[in-house]
């Protein structure tokens, strides 16, 4: 897959969130993780955070918005239940983005709203937890910029074939 993407949290208050968010982060190969004003208990979240992402990628912990600082070419995507938001499956993702989940009990602040470069929803009936909206939108474009074929159209996966490398050698002796 090419380009890259980080992902985080608007004042995340939960460890367990953030640590379930920067493990799953960590497993879908995420190139850094960062939360913008988030509560001091959540460095708690090393306990939470089994494949110890930390040691893995870099983790921005900006005190407030106007500190965050991205790459220059990254595109900010806010992800936020909103009506003028774009559903997810239909999203194309850029290249290079730092996705942004709003706090666990409430929105994306108006300011943050305000810097995104594209916001993004999940079609669902209503807000899901901090860690399993992150999962998906990774999941996503993971699906979308991985180079995976179209699915298929009956039921169930395609035949898996053998490359010639694997194949077995008919040489005479067997």
């Amino acid at each position: 897959m090419r380009g890259y993407f980080g992902i985080g949290a608007e004042e995340m208050s939960k460890p367990m969130n953030l640590g379930a968010l920067m493990r799953t982060s960590h497993a879908f190969g995420s190139s850094f993780f960062f939360t913008i004003n988030a509560h001091p208990k959540v460095r708690e979240a090393y306990n939470s955070d089994t494949s110890r992402s930390f040691d893995h990628m870099p983790y921005y912990a900006w005190d407030n918005l106007e500190a965050m600082r991205l790459p220059r070419g990254c595109a900010l995507v806010g992800v936020e239940l909103t009506d003028d938001a774009v559903e997810l499956p239909r999203f194309q993702h850029p290249s290079a983005a730092a996705y942004v989940l709003g706090r666990e009990r409430g929105s994306l602040s108006p300011e943050l709203l305000g810097r995104c470069k594209h916001v993004v929803k999940i079609p669902t009936k209503f807000c899901l937890n901090v860690g399993l909206a992150g999962a998906l939108v990774m999941y996503d474009r993971l699906l979308a910029l991985g180079g995976y074929p179209a699915r298929p159209i009956m039921p169930g996966g395609p035949k898996l074939e053998m490359t010639e490398v694997l194949k077995p050698k008919r040489d005479g002796y067997g």
